[in-house]
């Protein structure tokens, strides 16, 4: 639907971020879900905003069933929430430095404890969780610029939901050149104990949203239940129909 994914492993992805890093390489990172595609599909300001980053991965299942069924397989699901804990304990090993920015009230605070407790070598620059507009004026822009450009820090984890927290990073890209930043949603939340992950065996099934909307029904269920569910029915029918229609036909990579 005109979403590009990376094929790619968390394992390789890794590598090509810290990579980057060495030769003082910024970029930013998209883990996108069915969420994401339904805004990017409806939506032309976030068709634009999404297309901005350097790579777009499929944290969610529906993404890489989708591309299964298109004949275009990804290696894996790379989902964001796993991936901050990879991001911090290689940044740990690489002596690369991490700030935590956005969350509920003191969950940043809380996962950096987490994290600094789980991986002492770890250096933690700093986070914070500033009230932004949606979308962040540039007055937001700036109180955000204020604290960051004196750390320069090698990665930037932006925990504010979507779209607010990539109409923030595409607004600091420019400022932070060597900085690698990656939108994660509610992991800091995850990672402070807040809330709870599902279970392994229902996230390979890809009904971790299942789990999320039983914690916080006031605010997802509409998202998932009106918005989400009939978008993932007709990607799917369409994705299908596509392939049997098309069967030979070269697909773009």
């Amino acid at each position: 639907m005109g979403l590009s994914l990376a094929r790619t492993d968390r394992r390789a992805l890794l590598d090509h971020l810290f990579t980057c890093l060495r030769e003082r390489r910024g970029g930013w990172l998209i883990t996108a879900n069915l969420d994401f595609l339904c805004r990017y599909t409806r939506d032309a300001q976030m068709r634009e905003l999404y297309d901005a980053a350097d790579i777009r991965v499929a944290d969610g299942m529906p993404l890489v069933w989708a591309c299964r069924i298109q004949g275009d397989p990804l290696p894996e699901r790379v989902p964001g929430s796993s991936l901050v804990w990879l991001l911090v304990e290689r940044a740990a090993q690489e002596g690369r430095s991490i700030y935590l920015l956005g969350g509920s009230a003191g969950a940043h605070e809380r996962a950096g404890k987490v994290l600094v407790d789980k991986y002492p070598g770890l250096n933690l620059c700093g986070s914070s969780s500033p009230r932004l507009g949606n979308p962040p004026s540039l007055a937001d822009v700036e109180v955000v610029l204020a604290d960051l450009a004196g750390l320069q820090p090698d990665i930037l984890l932006v925990a504010l939901g979507s779209p607010k927290q990539e109409q923030l990073i595409r607004a600091l890209r420019k400022h932070l050149p060597a900085t690698w930043m990656v939108g994660v949603g509610i992991s800091l939340s995850f990672i402070a104990g807040d809330l709870k992950r599902a279970p392994r065996w229902v996230r390979k099934l890809g009904l971790e949203w299942v789990h999320r909307m039983w914690q916080d029904p006031a605010r997802l269920a509409r998202r998932y239940l009106v918005d989400d569910l009939p978008f993932a029915v007709y990607l799917f029918s369409r994705t299908l129909l596509l392939r049997l229609w098309r069967p030979g036909k070269q697909r773009q990579r």
